[in-house]
């Protein structure tokens, strides 16, 4: 089977880039649709307008509904139709870029993509996740190329809570272990082939990131601080483990992700603070270097992610609901299935709660 990696057409990080953007839009198209929900465009609505105009760029703005849902989608289809818009540009959080890929992809128009926070690897990848009107799931929608164009406003993530740039940090800290997996099974990644050497790279790139400044970028965050810190962490979380997860693979840390959200309790925590936990569990599954091990609940420990089942929310019927968890984790088409050798659901829930032990005697 092939290796492929999947990138973003370009990726674009600085402070108020935003500001510049006008530049880098202009080969793309001439009348962008621009979606953000009303607190994102507040924030960058003149500013765009502003250096579009110095690039004779037309822009039409519209307001994010609040949920990534085929109405949604159908709806601003016909906006960006009436318009006359020949390129999208989505600004904000997950679902308001996962409904502009989704309106670009159905349009066949360019796509720029400009993330408002570093809260996970999403921006730079060839999906969108359609949610139903009432919020449940909906469906997986693959695209058919990554964006166009990923612009990262470095000052305008650092604006936002830290917690979300931990979240990340959470996220990210996936990546590397992850590919490895799928590199030693052989199995096949979400761009559709085999890991690649650059995937790989990429990925633990993103890892010896994460552990040489994933803390001091948080703690730069709590000040909203623009470092060389927090830039390295942005791009880690954002471009490193976007390429490294869609071309390198994931494995056990999401399939205990997986099974974390069927839990009611987990409902408050973030995606990157449940993978996180998993990247725990999947270590201890691997029977990884203790040395490794330590290092990986540290940098969790310190930079404020859930090291324990209470932190995650689950207080009460604790082996009971880590059985569903496990069990949930192992279902036919879970990426636990992508992890050398067999695992079952009795070793993942021996893991999880050894996760739990290791992280209650790290927070003593």
């Amino acid at each position: 089977m092939d290796s492929i990696t999947a990138s973003p057409g370009k990726y674009i990080q600085g402070q108020h880039i935003l500001s510049r953007a006008g530049q880098y839009l202009k080969p793309l198209g001439q009348h962008f649709l621009v979606l953000a929900d009303s607190f994102v465009a507040d924030l960058v609505e003149e500013m765009l307008r502003r250096t579009c105009e110095e690039h004779q760029i037309d822009v039409e703005f519209a307001l994010f509904g609040g949920e990534c849902s085929q109405p949604e989608i159908d709806q601003l289809c016909i906006l960006a139709q009436r318009a006359e818009c020949d390129a999208i540009l989505g600004i904000g959080g997950g679902k308001t870029l996962d409904t502009a890929k989704a309106v670009a992809c159905l349009m066949k128009s360019p796509m720029v993509i400009a993330p408002t926070v570093a809260s996970s690897d999403a921006p730079c990848s060839a999906l969108s996740v359609i949610y139903c009107e009432d919020g449940s799931l909906d469906r997986y929608l693959p695209l058919p190329h990554n964006p166009d164009l990923v612009l990262v406003d470095s000052a305008i993530i650092a604006g936002a809570p830290p917690r979300l740039l931990a979240a990340g940090i959470g996220d990210a800290l996936s990546t590397w272990f992850e590919a490895r997996a799928c590199a030693k099974s052989g199995a096949v990644t979400s761009a559709g082939g085999l890991p690649g050497r650059a995937a790989l790279a990429l990925a633990e790139l993103c890892y010896r990131t994460l552990l040489e400044s994933g803390v001091t970028a948080v703690s730069d965050a709590q000040q909203h601080n623009v470092t060389a810190a927090l830039e390295r962490v942005i791009e880690a979380n954002i471009y490193l483990s976007g390429i490294g997860f869609e071309s390198g693979g994931l494995a056990a840390a999401h399939a205990v992700h997986n099974g974390l959200t069927t839990l009611p309790d987990t409902q408050k925590t973030l995606h990157g603070e449940k993978v996180a936990f998993g990247t725990r569990v999947q270590l201890i599954l691997e029977d990884a270097p203790q040395e490794e091990q330590v290092a990986v609940l540290n940098l969790c420990h310190k930079s404020g992610l859930p090291v324990t089942l209470s932190e995650l929310g689950i207080t009460q019927g604790v082996e009971e609901k880590v059985r569903q968890v496990a069990q949930a984790s192992c279902q036919p088409e879970s990426p636990m299935h992508n992890m050398p050798g067999k695992i079952t659901p009795q070793q993942v829930f021996d893991a999880i709660l050894l996760a739990d032990e290791l992280g209650r005697m790290a927070s003593s």
